[in-house]
This record gives structure tokens, sequence and C-alpha cells, in this order.
């Protein structure tokens, strides 16, 4: 799966997960949040999330405090 972690209206960043064949750049034109901290590819390992990649058409990728933040909103999704 893809996924972009966006930053939302509050200052806060918001992931979103989504199939492999959706572009990135076609997925983020749908997003109202204008700016994007990261993107790449997420599995799932075990009970874990692992991030890596990048988006070439967003100009970012992915970083090592991304699969906490994930882990995080499937565990406190109200958070």
């Amino acid at each position: 799966m893809k996924y972009i972690l966006f930053e939302d209206f509050a200052g806060e960043p918001v992931p979103v997960i989504f199939p492999n064949r959706i572009d990135f750049m076609e997925f983020r034109e749908q997003m109202p949040y204008a700016k994007v901290l990261a993107a790449g590819y997420v599995q799932l390992r075990g009970q874990a999330f692992a991030c890596h990649g990048e988006s070439k058409s967003l100009g970012v990728r992915s970083r090592p405090g991304d699969a906490a933040i994930i882990q995080e909103r499937f565990t406190n999704p109200g958070a």
C-alpha cells in the first residue's frame, strides 16, 4: 500500500493509506490539505507498520517517524 502524510489545518500529521494502483499525485489532488509531510509505501509486519520509499512526483520520501504516526492513528483513531 502507499501512504501520504499530510499536515492538517491544526498542524497535526494525518496519514492516508491507499492502494498501489493509484498514483501519488492523483491521490494528492483529491485531498484538501495544503502541506505534504512525507509519502512512500507502508507494510504491516507482524503487529507493526514499516514505511519506506518515496514519491518522486510529490518530491518527498518516507521518514523514520512515519510508521509510529500511522500506528498511533490505528491504535487511537480519534487522536
